[in-house]
């Protein structure tokens, strides 16, 4: 299922939209060039799951995690400066079995022996400066609408 957004804050809607239907245990593979709108993508995700802390990429501090409702927590990780996983594929194989643990990973090709078969693939494309194209699983295909994120 193809989405189109035509800003920013459509991006962060319809991660908004999916964050509030997670139920933990969910691992999330972000995948597009730099700026195509990953980061503004899990802060919607964040935003669903009661998440009231700025949500930061981790660019440079690897990962980054926020509580959020019901004792569920988002862990966002960012691979793109990492050329040896090393420790991190250990800690990630560790919290994507953590069934209270929304995982986001950007750049995950260097982990990508720990992600567990069932994670989702959501790919990011940006056909022009503010537009962009986002690919979901079909598993979300009945959550939205085109008004969700208008």
């Amino acid at each position: 299922m193809i989405i189109e957004v035509h800003n920013a804050e459509q991006t962060r809607r319809l991660g908004a939209r999916i964050g509030a239907s997670l139920k933990g245990g969910e691992v999330f593979e972000l995948v597009g060039d730099v700026g195509a709108g990953k980061t503004t993508f899990t802060k919607g995700l964040a935003q669903g799951l009661g998440i009231s802390d700025e949500v930061q990429s981790p660019s440079f501090t690897i990962s980054r995690v926020y509580d959020g409702r019901d004792n569920l927590q988002l862990v966002h990780y960012d691979f793109y400066r990492l050329s040896d996983p090393g420790i991190m594929a250990s800690e990630v194989a560790e919290m994507v079995q953590d069934p209270k643990t929304v995982t986001v990973i950007e750049w995950a090709d260097i982990v990508e022996g720990v992600l567990p078969q069932t994670h989702y693939s959501i790919t990011f494309a940006s056909p022009s400066e503010t537009e962009r194209s986002i690919e979901l699983p079909d598993e979300y295909k009945e959550l939205l609408s085109k008004e969700d994120i208008s």
